[in-house]
């Protein structure tokens, strides 16, 4: 039989899956709309393309911890149930072990999932249609050190490795493993806490703090004083704000009598060697993801559309 625009049209409105795979299944059907539909279900197909629209916003964050490296992963799903499923979790743990050997997003999007001939983005696809939820692989990072120690860790943790939310920390380092270990647990525990915006003052976006130095002079000339003055008030609290949003410069969460640069140095006498945080990575589940907002009368007037 021959297959018209017009049908596969017809069917990929009736249920969202592809174009593609509407002429797949009219193809396998005779072109009888009906018998294509049910074959697109069986299929998983128009079950996890219907789905495809919704906000995946919740889900885990994804820790996998190597020989002097770690990597970070974040995979979502619509609800937090779905976070609680084994299944759900194990592909997270799986993922991570992707993104341990292949780093960043793009290359684990693309890397054959664990014991599948797979990509792990189709894998997430087919598990749409098994485990009922739009989900998505978002992102990825990973660290590594030619010496020393990168620390993970999981706030509180859902299963072991992992959570809601995750960092990674990285000291590079010729000392004891183990006690710079020990050291880059506690500042990563800092970061969950504080999450600063950068590693270092030359590492902060010149925007951010070009537009922070303009409101800082604003602000000071409005006290009248003359304009030697009124930069020395502007470094002041440019100052102020490295502290409050540059790694090294923030007052150590553990011993808040200490920057973080600080406690870096005592840190060295059990270390036994000079040690140097060379980067982080926190991430929080669902950050800058716009959630969408519905009441339950909408729901079901969505449902029934359905």
């Amino acid at each position: 039989m021959n297959i018209t625009a017009a049908m596969v049209k017809e069917l990929r409105e009736l249920t969202g899956a592809g174009m593609m795979d509407c002429k797949t299944a009219l193809a396998e059907n005779n072109g009888d709309m009906e018998a294509s539909v049910d074959w697109l279900r069986k299929k998983g197909i128009a079950k996890a393309d219907k789905k495809a629209g919704r906000t995946a916003a919740e889900g885990l964050i994804g820790v996998a911890q190597g020989e002097r490296a770690a990597a970070l992963v974040e995979v979502n799903s619509e609800t937090d149930f779905v976070a609680r499923n084994e299944a759900f979790q194990e592909i997270v743990r799986n993922i991570a072990s992707v993104a341990l050997a292949s780093g960043d997003t793009e290359a684990v999007a693309v890397a054959n999932y664990p014991g599948s001939d797979k990509s792990v983005t189709d894998t997430i696809k087919d598990a749409v249609g098994t485990i009922g939820e739009n989900l998505g692989f978002r992102r990825s990072a990973k660290l590594t050190v030619s010496q020393g120690v990168v620390a993970s860790y999981i706030h509180n943790a859902a299963a072991d490795n992992l959570g809601k939310l995750g960092v990674l920390v990285a000291i590079e380092t010729a000392g004891d493993a183990d006690k710079a270990a020990a050291f880059a647990r506690q500042v990563a525990m800092h970061v969950a806490a504080t999450g600063p915006l950068a590693l270092d003052v030359e590492a902060l976006d010149p925007a951010a703090v070009e537009r922070e130095r303009n409101i800082f002079a604003d602000q000071a000339r409005q006290s009248g004083k003359p304009e030697n003055i009124i930069e020395k008030m502007v470094e002041g609290r440019l100052r102020k704000f490295y502290e409050e949003v540059v790694l090294l410069k923030q007052a150590f969460v553990m011993n808040p009598d200490v920057t973080i640069e600080q406690a870096l140095k005592e840190a060295e006498k059990d270390i036994g060697a000079p040690a140097k945080i060379t980067a982080y990575v926190r991430f929080a589940l669902g950050e800058g993801i716009e959630k969408e907002e519905s009441d339950f009368a909408a729901e079901v007037a969505a449902t029934v559309k359905q």
